[in-house]
C-alpha cells in the first residue's frame, strides 16, 4: 500500500490487527485527507504533487542550508543543534546521526521560510510524529528501534520532505503559538485558567491558594501540544483526532488541556505547597498510558467543548 494510491475504497484491503496500532491510525489518517492540503483529493494529481513538493523542499535546501552557517542565521541554528538531541531522548530512533541531520534541514529550513517566527524551541517535537509515521510505511518492526540506515536514500530523501512538509502545515493553524512573545499561547493558557475556574472551582482555587500560575505548567502543554507529558504512542492517537476535528490544534487542543488537568483532580488536591504542585504538573505519571486512558482524555475533552464551545460565557468571569 502507498500513500499515493490508498482510498476509502481500499480500507477492506487493511490487515485488521493494523487498527490496533496507534502508529497506523495516524498514518490511516493522513492517506486519507491528505493532511487537508498537503496532496490533492484528486488521485491522478497526487503522485505528481508529490514528486512536485518533494523537489521543492530539496531546492530550499540547496537553496538556503548552506546559510546556517553565516552570521545571520548561526544562532537560530546553534539552538536547533542543542535542541534536537534533547527531541525524545529515550526512543532510539532519534537518536541516530542520519536522522538528527534529517531534522536539523527539517527545522533550519523552516525557520529560514518563516522569519515572523523564527525557530522557537518546542517546534523540535512537533516533527516527531510525521516522520515516525512516514518511516512506519516502510517497516513491518517496531519503528521506535528502528535503524533507518537500511532504508534506501531516495525512501529516507522522501520521509524527509514529508515530513517537512506536513510539520509545515500544522504550523501554519497555529503560527502565533511561536510569533515574538508567543500571543498564541498566552491567550490558550489565560483561555485554559477560564474553563478550568468554571468546570471544577475546587481545584483553580486550590491552585491559587498554592500560588500556581497556569503560565508556569502549561505553557509547555500549549508550545509542546502536550508531546512533552504524553508518551509518543499517545501523542500519535491524540493527533490523529485533532487532525480530524475543524482546528483540531488551534482550538480543540485547549479542551484537551483542560480535560487533562482535572483528570489529575485528586491527585493535584493531595499536594498542600507550591513545590509540590510544581513537581506534580511538571511530571504526570502518563508512562505507561495507551489508547484507552487516550480515548477517555479525548471523551471528556469532547464533552467540554459540547459544552463550553459555543458559550464562552459560561466560562469568562
Amino acid at each position: 500500500l502507498s500513500y499515493s494510491d490508498l482510498m476509502p475504497s481500499d480500507l477492506s484491503r487493511l490487515p485488521l490487527h493494523h487498527f490496533y496500532c496507534p502508529f497506523y491510525v495516524f498514518y490511516l489518517l493522513y492517506l486519507l485527507v491528505s493532511l487537508q492540503g498537503y496532496l490533492p483529493a484528486n488521485a491522478e494529481r497526487r503522485e505528481s504533487t508529490l514528486q512536485r513538493k518533494r523537489q521543492e523542499y530539496f531546492g530550499f535546501i540547496e537553496q538556503y542550508y548552506d546559510s546556517r552557517n553565516d552570521e545571520h542565521h548561526q544562532d537560530t541554528y546553534r539552538q536547533i543543534h542543542i535542541d534536537i538531541p534533547r527531541t525524545n531522548p529515550l526512543i532510539p530512533l532519534f537518536q541516530q546521526a542520519s536522522v538528527q541531520e534529517i531534522f536539523e534541514r527539517i527545522l533550519f529550513i523552516w525557520a529560514i521560510r518563516h522569519p515572523a517566527s523564527g525557530y522557537v524551541q518546542g517546534i523540535n517535537d512537533l516533527v516527531t510524529p510525521f516522520f515516525v509515521v512516514y518511516v512506519f510505511e516502510y517497516i513491518e518492526e517496531e519503528v521506535e528501534n528502528f535503524n533507518v540506515s537500511s532504508l534506501q536514500e531516495e525512501v529516507l530523501r522522501n520521509i524527509e520532505a514529508d515530513s517537512f512538509w506536513c510539520m509545515s502545515k500544522l504550523l501554519d493553524g497555529i503560527q502565533d503559538n511561536y510569533t515574538f512573545a508567543q500571543p498564541g499561547i498566552q491567550r490558550k493558557v489565560k483561555a485554559l485558567e477560564e474553563l478550568v475556574s468554571r468546570i471544577d472551582e475546587t481545584v483553580h482555587r486550590h491552585m491559587q491558594q498554592y500560588e500556581v500560575e497556569y503560565l508556569q505548567f502549561a505553557f509547555r502543554w500549549m508550545n509542546n501540544l502536550l508531546m512533552r507529558e504524553l508518551p509518543l504512542r499517545c501523542t500519535i492517537r491524540l493527533w490523529d483526532t485533532y487532525q480530524a476535528e475543524p482546528e483540531g490544534f488551534s482550538h480543540f487542543h485547549l479542551y484537551v488541556c483542560a480535560a487533562f488537568l482535572v483528570r489529575w483532580r485528586k491527585e493535584i488536591l493531595e499536594e498542600k505547597d507550591f513545590q509540590g504542585l510544581m513537581i506534580l504538573l511538571q511530571n504526570l505519571p502518563t508512562m505507561h498510558w495507551g489508547n484507552e486512558e487516550v480515548s477517555v482524555l479525548l471523551a471528556e475533552a469532547y464533552r467540554l467543548k459540547f459544552a463550553f464551545a459555543d458559550a464562552p460565557n459560561h466560562y469568562k468571569r
